[in-house]
């Protein structure tokens, strides 16, 4: 599938609505939207208000990834903000199936996340309810970190997993995610990657997108 999905993490918030449709007209595929609460994960960024701001220089769909407390209390909101998508923490919910599915009722996409240390196998059950799961290569929080390895055979593993239950789920990495890796990434079984440093990084945006794409053909 070879999806992009640049992280605005590492976008210039002074001037986010430009760097927003300068990745659309880059080739980005989807918008990642990293929420951060500073108490799930030490780190604080963005809420649906500015979202909601931004939500007009891009019809490309918005894929938010809530790394929060208590995720259940805000999907109505982003959805509402305008997002396409929600991934939200498996390790941050005490009653994921619930979760699923009060954001599928918003007529939203489904994802859970997992941190790095999280076994596949604890999505067993839920993954045939699912339309995506992100999985973190690196420890959320913070843009820039170094790739862990042993993602790798966790999206095997996952690949494998869905090819049994649903073979149209999409998976999806973050972190650390750059030209020297996604081809690795894809071939193990990964659908769409978010980049963040790998994307905004000497502020070339487009040509860094054409980059990534071109190691996926």
């Amino acid at each position: 599938m070879g999806l992009i999905a640049p992280s605005i993490l590492s976008a210039d918030f002074a001037a986010l609505g430009a760097d927003i449709k300068a990745i659309d007209e880059g080739g980005a595929d989807w918008i990642h939207v990293d929420v951060m609460d500073g108490s799930y994960v030490p780190n604080i960024s963005i809420g649906p208000m500015v979202m909601k701001a931004i939500r007009p220089y891009t019809k490309r769909p918005f894929d938010v990834h809530l790394m929060i407390v208590n995720p259940e209390k805000y999907f109505e909101e982003f959805a509402k903000a305008g997002a396409d998508m929600i991934s939200f923490h498996w390790e941050a919910v005490t009653h994921v199936d619930r979760a699923v599915a009060m954001v599928k009722e918003l007529g939203v996409k489904v994802g859970i996340t997992l941190n790095p240390a999280t076994p596949v196998a604890v999505l067993e059950e839920i993954l045939p309810s699912l339309d995506y799961v992100l999985l973190m290569s690196v420890n959320p929080g913070f843009g820039g970190q170094k790739f862990i390895p042993y993602a790798e055979e966790k999206i095997g593993k996952l690949r494998a997993m869905a090819d049994r239950v649903n073979p149209e789920l999409i998976i999806q990495v973050d972190g650390g995610v750059d030209a020297t890796n996604i081809r690795m990434l894809a071939d193990a079984g990964a659908d769409c990657f978010v980049a963040g440093s790998a994307v905004f990084k000497n502020r070339a945006m487009a040509e860094n997108i054409k980059t990534l794409k071109g190691q996926l053909n």
